[in-house]
């Protein structure tokens, strides 16, 4: 009886024993979890693919494998503050239509690509910033700029559409012009086609319609941006919505880069060309705290 009870003893030690191990394995493994999850932030990365556009001359464009642009230098000097340089740094082509899902994928771990910052868009995904409050204007062909003094004058003109962008509907939808939608891929595009009048208007940022003039100048066209702007557009730096601690660093980066004037150079670099008066000031952030 007694070496049955020692037995049964022991059982149960074991068995205690076994208890003990796996639940400590178990709070090894949730930790390890959450330390895994906070490495996803890109706080603790030492390489970045951020999204940019490629199709916007000034602001994002891409010819060959080199890119250029006042976005591309924003994106360059936050991830260099971020301790990311040199072959560490890739960019990816985004569009209107893809930002979102890119970051939700994990294809992106940053968008700096003319994103306007929306209620609808903070559903899904977070935004530093803004880094930079443009305005909507509207660019038209030189021969048509007495007609179009403002948004007003859209009424019934073919204007361009592009898929994911805000552009057409704040002129379309918010405001009740009917402008007739004319669809295209990218600005780009929009450019080609009021140059060679399959298009009568061009409606979107002015940061980008400065970017799409000096290109229709230098390829021989007469275009004019009517300067009559009606909208604010704050650009944010677009990020995985529950990276906090990342969007928290960018907006920290972002105000570095105005106070020592890093910002506001690279925006005189880019649109003094163009003729167009820039702000300087640091924007109003929107804040990171998940909705």
């Amino acid at each position: 009886m007694e070496t049955m009870g020692i037995r049964r003893n022991g059982t149960v030690l074991r068995a205690a024993a076994a208890l003990l191990t796996a639940g400590t394995a178990a709070l090894s493994a949730a930790a390890c979890g959450i330390a895994d999850a906070g490495e996803t932030s890109i706080v603790h990365k030492s390489d970045l693919t951020i999204g940019v556009n490629t199709d916007q001359p000034g602001v994002g464009a891409r010819s060959g494998g080199t890119y250029a642009g006042f976005d591309i230098d924003v994106a360059t000097e936050v991830a260099k503050r971020l301790g990311v340089t040199g072959s560490h740094l890739r960019f990816a082509p985004v569009t209107s239509k893809t930002r979102e899902s890119l970051i939700e994928k994990g294809k992106v771990d940053l968008v700096v690509a003319s994103y306007s910052i929306t209620p609808e868009r903070k559903l899904d995904v977070a935004f530093a910033g803004p880094y930079y409050v443009a305005h909507q204007d509207i660019l038209v062909r030189a021969s048509d700029a007495s007609a179009v003094k403002s948004v007003h004058n859209l009424a019934g003109k073919r204007l361009c559409r592009v898929a994911g962008s805000v552009s057409y509907p704040r002129v379309h939808d918010e405001m009740g012009v009917a402008a007739l939608p004319a669809d295209v891929g990218g600005y780009a595009a929009c450019l080609d086609d009021l140059t060679a009048g399959r298009l009568d208007a061009v409606s979107t940022d002015d940061l980008i319609l400065a970017g799409l003039a000096a290109k229709a100048v230098k390829e021989g066209h007469k275009v004019a941006i009517v300067n009559a702007p009606f909208s604010d557009e704050p650009y944010g730096i677009g990020l995985r919505k529950d990276d906090v601690d990342g969007c928290e660093k960018v907006n920290k980066v972002l105000t570095k880069m105005y106070q020592d004037g890093t910002l506001p150079k690279l925006l005189h670099k880019w649109f003094d060309p163009a003729g167009l008066k820039v702000t300087t000031t640091v924007p109003q952030f929107e804040g990171c705290d998940e909705a």
